[in-house]
């Protein structure tokens, strides 16, 4: 992958449904040059898919964070559960490494992802845990 190859996909990462014709104005090149690169990137999996985002999966969040969970004994199943149903969790990650889980966070507030944290750490078989607050996100 070169950088076209970079800029193309950080573009399609904006907007997936964006036209051939948009891509290739925007990243100064023709549009068979841009259906080319689609192509050889698809065949060699570079790309495997294009996918919808709803309303709900940009809704904004503006506190934002990461909680890596250390597990005890073989709790994860249950403890990953518990988090899904929590509304401000997003997704729930299984890992290797020092951490077993980690939760994708989102709040309307400080206090609000406080009270969240408070309540994942009061769950029965978390030993451990670690946060971190995502500040910005780049493409």
């Amino acid at each position: 992958m070169d950088e076209l190859d970079n800029r193309l996909i950080r573009a399609l990462k904006r907007d997936g449904r964006a036209p051939v014709q948009t891509l290739a104005a925007d990243l100064g090149v023709t549009r068979a040059t841009i259906r080319a690169r689609l192509n050889r990137l698809e065949a060699g999996g570079e790309i495997v898919g294009y996918s919808v985002l709803t309303r709900a999966d940009v809704a904004p969040h503006p506190v934002r964070g990461l909680m890596m969970l250390e597990v005890q004994g073989r709790g994860a199943d249950k403890i990953s559960r518990a988090l899904r149903a929590m509304p401000a969790v997003a997704r729930v990650h299984a890992t290797n490494g020092t951490w077993d889980l980690i939760a994708e966070i989102g709040t309307v507030s400080l206090e609000a992802f406080d009270t969240v944290l408070t309540a994942i750490r009061q769950i029965d078989g978390i030993t451990r845990s670690e946060t971190s607050l995502l500040l910005s996100t780049r493409a």
